[in-house]
């Protein structure tokens, strides 16, 4: 059975069109404000990529970190993000959703139980950023059990022979980190370097979906329109901190930008 990811890569690929995915984090600004916002966005987007917040978040920058410090400081726990995951999959218009953050959190939690949890509440993928190959083998396997796409992670540094048996290992899609930063950085790049590394990766991975992230902003994000698809996170994140503190609807102004972020995608012509 195809899988609701492959699904929305293929629907984007008949659309002539890159794949957009969005990252928020879970509980920002509240939990209930956290759903609004995926539910807002929903009719333009793909995918959406749902961070659980953690406390020291090393892979992620200032965009991140301030949405992830706001939702601990409401409160948020796993259970929480599991019930704002199931509301969302009851949205008409709900897309897959593929759950991101660090490992310990999982472990804390249990595994059998996380992943449990993840296939009864909709999960379509997962992205467990400090759990790199081979180290993700045995879990990555328990998450094809339960027929969650565990997303791998390839960087620009990634070397020949790793690249090909992460390739090997994963599942239906790739997350190609565009640069060596933490999310949310510009892009010290150009993305005509970035995509000759990203074909690169594209060339072994020919059957597999495989995504650009870190850096997309609506600046960038209209270089990448060849791309399987493109990760827009920090950016919204920004935009919620932004419309908080100008005392504004972060739900609104949320759905607004992502609606441009599309525009930007669309061949016209």
């Amino acid at each position: 059975m195809t899988s609701k990811i492959s699904l929305a890569f293929e629907k984007a690929r008949k659309e002539n069109r890159p794949a957009l995915l969005t990252y928020t984090v879970a509980g920002d600004n509240t939990k209930k404000n956290s759903l609004k916002i995926l539910n807002s966005i929903s009719k333009n987007i793909d995918i959406c990529e749902l961070g659980f917040p953690h406390n020291t978040p090393i892979g992620d920058g200032g965009e991140i970190q301030t949405s992830s410090y706001r939702a601990i400081k409401n409160g948020i726990k796993m259970n929480d993000i599991f019930k704002i995951v199931e509301n969302y999959n009851k949205n008409y218009f709900s897309k897959p959703l593929i759950l991101m953050g660090y490992y310990n959190m999982i472990y804390q939690f249990g595994e059998n139980k996380f992943l449990q949890k993840c296939k009864k509440t909709g999960v379509s993928g997962l992205i467990v950023v400090d759990l790199p190959w081979p180290e993700n083998k045995i879990f990555a396997k328990k998450c094809k059990k339960k027929r969650i796409c565990f997303i791998q992670l390839i960087a620009p540094t990634t070397s020949s022979y790793r690249m090909k048996n992460i390739i090997k290992d994963s599942h239906e899609m790739i997350y190609y980190i565009s640069m060596l930063s933490t999310t949310g950085g510009k892009l010290k790049v150009s993305p005509k370097t970035i995509l000759k590394k990203y074909y690169k990766v594209k060339r072994i991975a020919s059957k597999k979906n495989c995504v650009i992230g870190f850096g997309i902003t609506k600046k960038t994000i209209s270089s990448f329109k060849k791309s399987d698809g493109v990760v827009v996170g920090s950016a919204v994140c920004r935009e919620i901190t932004k419309s908080l503190n100008k005392r504004q609807n972060p739900v609104t102004n949320v759905s607004n930008m992502v609606k441009r972020l599309r525009n930007k995608i669309i061949w016209i012509g």
